[in-house]
């Protein structure tokens, strides 16, 4: 009996060009998480079986990218403009197989210029994001600062204008999020304020884990910014 590999191949239909494509992932029995970072990074205990890396899917006919967030349909005017921005520039390239930590990020970023073109929500692309930011961590990439701070203005956005609800984003969770890149990114400040305002809804919640994390981070900060 052969020795079955963690990764498998999946079918998918590209959105834009409708062109069928496969893309690797990851049996989820081979995934091993050894400990979450306070922003939700998974640390995972193999290095190559990392399902962060195989959570955009490029389509090699035109381009496009995009993960499982995305919304499923576009509207002409904005296929049209995908196809000027995207398919009109691309030379094919075949993201299907094994990732690196690099090609990942290419695939990310890929993904996070289709979103912006697509006017994806703003949460969707937050995650973009915050997911090309652990991608750098890994690498010890001082890179991952600045994804950290584009992650938290679309995460700032997408609350202030209400759009992450219907996502799996929760509303506890997102301030939180907001919170920890805020500290993660030296705005300590508007992290206590938002540490705060995660506190303020505990009574309610029914994520508590979350509010535990928020109330560490918080003493924590307050500790530091008195000493300081």
């Amino acid at each position: 009996m052969g020795h079955l590999s963690p990764f498998y191949e999946k079918n998918f239909e590209c959105l834009l060009c409708k062109n069928k494509f496969t893309s690797l992932k990851i049996r989820s029995s081979y995934v091993k998480v050894d400990f979450y970072d306070k922003d939700f990074c998974p640390n995972y205990k193999s290095k190559e079986i990392n399902p962060v890396l195989y959570n955009i899917y490029v389509c090699p006919h035109c381009g496009f990218s995009f993960s499982d967030e995305f919304s499923k349909y576009i509207v002409p005017a904005i296929k049209e403009e995908l196809n000027k921005k995207v398919s009109m520039h691309w030379k094919t390239q075949d993201f299907g197989h094994e990732r690196s930590i690099q090609q990942a990020i290419n695939a990310y970023k890929l993904a996070s210029y289709c979103a912006v073109i697509k006017r994806e929500k703003k949460v969707t692309l937050a995650g973009v994001f915050l997911r090309i930011a652990w991608l750098y961590r890994m690498n010890e990439d001082e890179q991952e600062q600045r994804f950290l701070q584009m992650a938290v203005q679309e995460y700032i956005n997408s609350y202030v204008n209400d759009d992450f609800r219907g996502s799996q984003m929760s509303e506890l969770k997102i301030l939180y999020l907001i919170a920890e890149l805020l500290r993660r990114t030296g705005q300590y400040k508007e992290a206590v304020f938002y540490f705060s305002k995660v506190l303020e809804k505990q009574a309610s919640a029914s994520e508590r884990t979350i509010v535990e994390m928020a109330r560490d981070q918080w003493n924590e900060m307050r500790n530091v910014m008195n000493q300081a």
